[in-house]
C-alpha cells in the first residue's frame, strides 16, 4: 500500500527480542527468532477509543489508553518471551527435573498464560509496595525522627523518594542481560521513528544516526505523572490536610487519584509530541534523561529488527519511499 501524499505518527514498545510498532496498518510485531529468522506480523489493536466516543474526550481518554495500551503491550510481551524462547533440543527432556516435566505435562499451551497471570499479580504488588507504601511509610519516618509538623512537605518527601526508587530500580534492572537487551530494541524503536519523521529511508546505516531519546516514550510518561503527583497531592494535602492523618486513608487518596493524574500526564505528552518549545522543553527534559537508563544503542541485528516492524505497521514494501511528516496533535 502507497503511503504518497500521506502523514502519520507511529508509535510502539520493546518485546523480548522484538518490537512492535503501531501505524496506520495496524500494529506489526517483529521478533528475532532461535534460528536468527525475523518473524513478522500484522496485528490487530482494538482499542475503546475506536468504540467509545467518551475515549476520544481530553482528560478522559488518558486513562483509557493507558490502560488499553497497558494490556495489549503485556499480552504481546508474553507472546514475544513465548516464540523467542529456546525449545529443548533432542534429548534434553531426560534432563528436565521432575517438577518441570510435570508442568509441562499437566499444563502443556496454558504454561506461558499461567506464568503471565502470576506475573502480572507480582508485578503489580511491587509497584504498589515500592512507589505507593513505601514513600508514605518514609515520609512519616522522617516525620516522626525530626518530630515537627511537616505535613505540608509530606507530598513533596513522597515524591522525591518515589522518583529516586524508580530511577534506581530501571537502573539496576538494566544490568540484567534480557533487560539490558531490551533496552537496545527500545533504542532501535526510537531511532526507527525518528528516521521515520526524519523523511529518511528506513535502512541501518540512516537508523544508527538517529537519536534513541524520544519526547513521546513511556519512560517519560511515567516520570512525567510522578513530577504531576507531586504537585496535586500537594494541593489535595493543602486543602484537606486531615487525610494525611491516616497512612491508609492517605494511600487510598493516592490511589483514587492516579486517574487524575494519568490524565493530566496523557494530554501533556500529547502536547510535547505535536509542539517543540520551552515548556516542552521543559517538561520533556526529566523523561528524556531516564531514557538514558532505559534506551540502549542497538546493534545492526536488532535495527533489522526494527525497520521490519516500522515497514510492517506502515504498509511499506521494499521498494516504495519513506514521506517526510509533520507531526501534529491531531495525528497520534
Amino acid at each position: 500500500m502507497s503511503q504518497e501524499n500521506k502523514k502519520y505518527s507511529i508509535g510502539g514498545s520493546a518485546l523480548m527480542e522484538g518490537i512492535m510498532m503501531i501505524g496506520p496498518e495496524g500494529v506489526g510485531m517483529s521478533l528475532r527468532m532461535p534460528d536468527g529468522s525475523i518473524e513478522t506480523q500484522l496485528k490487530e489493536q482494538k482499542m475503546l477509543k475506536d468504540k467509545l466516543k467518551l475515549a476520544k474526550i481530553p482528560f478522559i481518554r488518558g486513562p483509557i489508553n493507558f490502560v488499553d495500551q497497558m494490556i495489549f503491550s503485556y499480552k504481546a510481551i508474553m507472546e514475544s518471551a513465548e516464540k523467542t524462547s529456546m525449545e529443548l533440543e533432542d534429548g534434553n527432556e531426560e534432563e528436565m527435573s521432575k517438577l518441570d516435566k510435570w508442568l509441562t505435562d499437566h499444563f502443556g499451551p496454558k504454561m506461558m498464560a499461567v506464568i503471565g497471570v502470576i506475573s502480572a499479580v507480582l508485578g503489580f504488588g511491587l509497584a504498589f509496595l515500592l512507589f505507593v507504601y513505601l514513600p508514605s511509610l518514609l515520609a512519616d519516618g522522617i516525620d516522626y525522627l525530626l518530630e515537627a509538623d511537616i505535613t505540608k512537605f509530606k507530598p513533596l518527601i513522597e515524591g522525591i523518594v518515589r522518583g529516586v526508587l524508580f530511577v534506581g530500580y530501571m537502573y539496576a534492572v538494566s544490568f540484567m542481560k534480557e533487560i539490558r537487551r531490551m533496552f537496545m530494541y527500545h533504542g532501535a524503536e526510537h531511532k526507527s521513528i525518528a528516521c521515520y519523521e526524519s523523511g529518511l529511508d528506513l535502512t541501518v546505516e540512516n537508523i544508527k544516526k538517529q537519536t534513541r531519546f524520544h519526547p513521546r516514550c513511556g519512560t517519560s510518561f511515567i516520570f512525567l505523572v510522578i513530577l504531576i503527583s507531586i504537585v496535586v497531592t500537594s494541593l489535595v494535602a493543602i486543602l484537606f490536610p486531615g487525610l494525611r492523618e491516616s497512612r491508609l486513608v492517605w494511600m487510598a487518596v493516592k490511589i483514587l487519584l492516579l486517574p487524575v493524574l494519568l490524565s493530566i500526564g496523557y494530554e501533556v505528552l500529547k502536547y510535547a509530541g505535536a509542539h517543540n518549545n520551552l515548556f516542552v522543553k521543559i517538561t520533556s527534559a526529566p523523561g528524556l534523561w531516564m531514557q538514558r537508563i532505559t534506551t540502549k544503542e542497538p546493534t545492526d541485528d536488532i535495527i533489522e529488527v526494527a525497520i521490519a516492524a516500522t515497514k510492517k505497521c506502515l504498509g511499506i514494501e521494499e521498494e516504495e519511499v519513506i514521506i517526510p511528516v509533520e507531526l501534529t496533535e491531531e495525528d497520534e
